[in-house]
């Protein structure tokens, strides 16, 4: 084993760097404290210095600088306090100074401790000095005269000695973490040796439990709270292997065939609660099986038909069955069948089969042939009519005959169009709808369509423009399909615009081409818009003598595609219907 790969060597190392960290703060810490005593404690004897000064000078002050007398006094007073004295004229005009020659100072007003001075009534700072060659500290008072303020008195002095003080702390607290750390290395590396044998026994001891040996235990070597972990791991290691052993004998129970059950099932005992519920019947009712486990049957089904059956069948001793369907609350319909067990009374078995599915293929059905019988009843009623009045005599008037016979030949359009959009969803539907892929320009897709339904677009005095992008790379798709789509939404927007144009336009959006066909017509409701994609829906107040089939087989042919269909519309706006195709380079 690498060194630092041990336990014992990272947490001797982790504790060496918390110790060597916590000593730096400290030296630090102490450091900057010292360092700012000693300062305030400069600072506030220098200000007195600087207000005795002040105050002994402040008739010369007053009376202006006077040849010569204050740059003499400011060196009498520095020579008394071993420190640099400046005094300062009201304008900023240095009159008198101890360690350089007044005549060649610039105006002291604009210095920081002036300044600070004259709008609290102390000033101080700390510069470096270019006279002296070191940082010295500045403190400076005004001097007042009848409440005006008649100059400044400046003393400085060097802080070499504070900083020589402060270097000599820190190699004396350096001194001491080394000491520290050195020691408190060897006692650490004395303690963990025990802990560190103790996690080693564990550590073995859990890898021959994890090899299958469940007798593998560990003798406790401390007496703290890795003792504790020991006695847990043997008692976990016990309780382990009385779990294995039970879970051996209980092979045989078929716990596995009910979590594989697509019903659900779901067991209580004599006092009500859930003893066995398996993911079908937690995912029917609505909890989770943790849930459920052990809370009372109603706290879990909360459905007083299921409760009612459940109850009646435990009261009675008899089974019993009823269709149970959620309604709002969840959508979903299942056949309940509670039978009563043998061994303990109260106890039942309830069994859960999920009708939802077949509830629904049953209305789609039901839909489905209604909707059919519908459309189909419509022109063959007509049809009926058509040849009943031929029969009663209009076959001997020939222009009338010729009528009759034109309404009868559109009406069988009609039925050969339903019937041939029934067939169309037919093969959709059993997947027996293979494209004849071929990558083509979206001209070739857009334009024969247009022009065949021009001429129905002018009759109804509509404009029918197309407008394709200059950059249209080709699209793959099956061109008879993609055409029909085409001219399912142009035959739309032409049928439902009174007046105004329909629009086809095709353009590039990242890796789509997008072909919209918008039109000025009567729009769509908002609470119809979601649903013009359904079979054999038709949006409330429409005049269409279609079958409402022709948008959804266009649905199917673009999802077919890879591609997406969606619509835009608001009512007496117009419509617009887009179709995007993926873009296969």
């Amino acid at each position: 084993m690498k060194p630092f790969r041990s336990l014992r060597w990272r947490l001797l190392v982790l504790i060496e760097l918390v110790v060597l960290v916590v000593m730096v703060a400290l030296a630090l810490i102490l450091s900057a404290t010292v360092r700012r005593t000693y300062l305030a404690h400069l600072e506030e004897q220098l200000t007195v210095e600087a207000r005795l000064i002040g105050d002994a000078l402040t008739p010369a002050m007053a009376s202006g600088p006077p040849n010569g007398f204050l740059d003499t006094e400011a060196h009498r007073y520095a020579s008394m306090l071993d420190a640099r004295v400046t005094l300062i004229g009201p304008d900023g005009t240095v009159w008198g100074e101890s360690h350089e020659d007044l005549t060649r100072m610039e105006n002291h007003l604009g210095r920081p401790e002036i300044q600070q001075a004259l709008a609290e009534g102390r000033g101080s700072s700390i510069r470096f000095s270019h006279t002296v060659g070191y940082e010295m500290m500045y403190v400076a008072v005004p001097v007042q005269a009848e409440g005006q303020v008649v100059g400044f008195v400046r003393v400085a002095l060097p802080i070499q000695q504070i900083q020589a003080n402060l270097n000599r702390l820190q190699w004396t607290v350096g001194l001491i973490a080394v000491f520290s750390v050195g020691l408190i290395g060897a006692l650490v590396f004395l303690r963990l040796s025990p802990t560190i044998g103790a996690i080693h026994d564990l550590s073995d001891a859990l890898g021959r439990l994890m090899a299958g040996d469940l007798d593998a235990r560990v003798l406790p070597r401390t007496d703290d709270e890795l003792s504790d972990l020991t006695r847990s791991y043997n008692q976990m290691a016990d309780r382990l292997r009385e779990t294995i052993l039970a879970l051996r004998d209980e092979q045989a129970r078929p716990s596995g065939l009910l979590e594989r059950m697509t019903d659900g099932v779901l067991i209580t005992d004599g006092e009500g609660r859930v003893s066995l519920i398996n993911p079908s019947a937690a995912r029917m009712l609505g909890v989770s099986p943790e849930e459920a486990l052990h809370r009372s049957f109603i706290q879990v089904v909360w459905d007083h038909r299921l409760v009612e059956l459940w109850e009646k069948c435990r009261k009675n001793g008899e089974e019993g069955a009823g269709l149970i369907d959620l309604g709002p609350r969840r959508p979903i319909i299942f056949q309940a069948v509670v039978t009563p067990l043998e061994g303990e009374e109260g106890a039942a078995l309830v069994l859960l089969q999920d009708l939802t599915r077949v509830r629904e293929l049953e209305t789609v059905r039901r839909d489905f042939v209604a909707n059919v019988s519908h459309e189909l009843r419509t022109p063959l009623a007509t049809l009926k009519a058509l040849v009943e009045t031929l029969r009663e005599g209009a076959l001997e008037d020939p222009g009338a005959a010729r009528r009759f016979l034109e309404r009868m030949n559109g009406e069988l359009d009609r039925l050969e169009r339903i019937v041939g959009e029934l067939l169309e969803l037919a093969r959709i539907d059993s997947r027996r709808m293979p494209l004849q892929m071929a990558r083509v320009a979206v001209v070739e897709v857009v334009g024969p369509p247009v022009e065949e339904l021009r001429p129905l677009a002018e009759r109804g005095g509509l404009r029918l423009t197309v407008s394709l992008a200059p950059d249209l790379p080709p699209i793959l798709v099956d061109v008879d399909r993609m055409r029909r789509v085409v001219t399912n939404l142009v035959h739309n927007g032409i049928q439902f615009t009174p007046s105004g144009e329909v629009a086809v336009q095709a353009e590039r959006v990242g890796d789509e081409v997008i072909i919209s066909v918008r039109d000025t017509g009567v729009g769509i409701a908002p609470e119809d818009l979601p649903r013009v994609f359904e079979r054999f829906y038709k949006a409330r107040g429409s005049r269409s003598n279609g079958a409402g089939l022709g948008l959804a087989i266009a649905k199917h042919i673009v999802l077919a595609h890879g591609g997406r269909i969606w619509a835009e519309s608001a009512l007496e706006q117009g419509s617009t219907f887009y179709v995007a195709l993926p873009v296969r380079e």
